[in-house]
Parts: structure tokens; C-alpha cells; sequence
């Protein structure tokens, strides 16, 4: 198949699937006569893995990693294990500091009265307070320069 059916096949962009070709993710496919890329069952199978590991926010070291030991490598139960609890505590990290984002959204939310106008708008205030280090609705302490 052409790099375009493979595209299409897993919903990957061509460009990131060249891009995984040179970062070793992807086996080189193989060339046909006028020079097209020919990719194979095994390329969609791989790429496919590469994808999930990535939907999973999977840096990409860990997906080559987690594709070496997929392929033969000597048993890495423990390496794996490690791995996936690395990912596990990134992505707790994550979520907290979304769960911080989304309280000082709200605090910046309500502190607008929306029956008003644009020059009086309690959120462009706040965010400009912020902007010159003072402190604001969503950072009760003012910033340090």
C-alpha cells in the first residue's frame, strides 16, 4: 500500500509517518519501481501500536522501547512495568495541574458580571493585573519577577 492508504488506514498524517520512518519507530518500507513507498500488513500493525502508545501520551523513547521488547527483546516485564508507572505519575502530575488551571479559570470567570461593557470586563482586568505582576483572581499571590 502507498503512504497515503496507510495514512488513511491508521488516521496518521503522512509527514508524521515519514518522521516516524527516520526515528526508527517504523521499519523502512520497501521502494517500488517509480520510486513510491511500499508499506505492508506489518507497517499497519506497527504503526497502529505507535498511535495507541501515542493516544496514550506515550513519550516517543518509551513507544521505541515498549516496540523493541513487542518484538523479541529480552524480557523487560519489569522495564514495561517501570515504564507505564513513569507515564502513570506524568500523567497524574498533569491532571493536577489541569484541575489548577481549571479552578483559577473559574475563579477568573467569576469575577465578571457579563451585563457590561468590554472596558469595565472583570476578566481583562484581572489578566492585566497578572500581566504586570499584581496579584489576581486566579493568583491570589502576586507573581515573582
Amino acid at each position: 500500500m502507498k503512504i497515503s492508504d496507510l495514512s488513511r488506514a491508521t488516521g496518521v498524517d503522512v509527514e508524521t509517518i515519514r518522521y516516524y520512518e527516520k526515528a526508527g519507530l517504523l521499519p523502512a518500507p520497501a521502494r517500488e519501481a517509480n520510486g513510491y513507498r511500499s508499506y505492508d500488513g506489518k507497517h499497519l500493525e506497527r504503526l497502529s501500536f505507535v498511535r495507541h502508545c501515542r493516544a496514550l501520551d506515550m513519550p516517543l523513547a518509551d513507544v521505541k522501547r515498549l516496540l523493541d521488547f513487542a518484538g523479541g527483546a529480552p524480557d523487560g516485564r519489569g522495564d514495561i512495568d517501570a515504564l507505564i508507572g513513569a507515564q502513570l505519575l506524568r500523567l497524574r502530575a498533569r491532571l493536577k495541574s489541569l484541575r489548577a488551571m481549571e479552578r483559577q479559570l473559574a475563579a477568573l470567570r467569576d469575577s465578571c458580571d457579563a451585563d457590561h461593557a468590554t472596558h469595565a470586563c472583570g476578566i481583562l482586568h484581572e489578566l492585566v493585573a497578572a500581566a504586570q505582576g499584581e496579584a489576581c483572581a486566579c493568583h491570589p499571590q502576586a507573581f515573582e519577577r
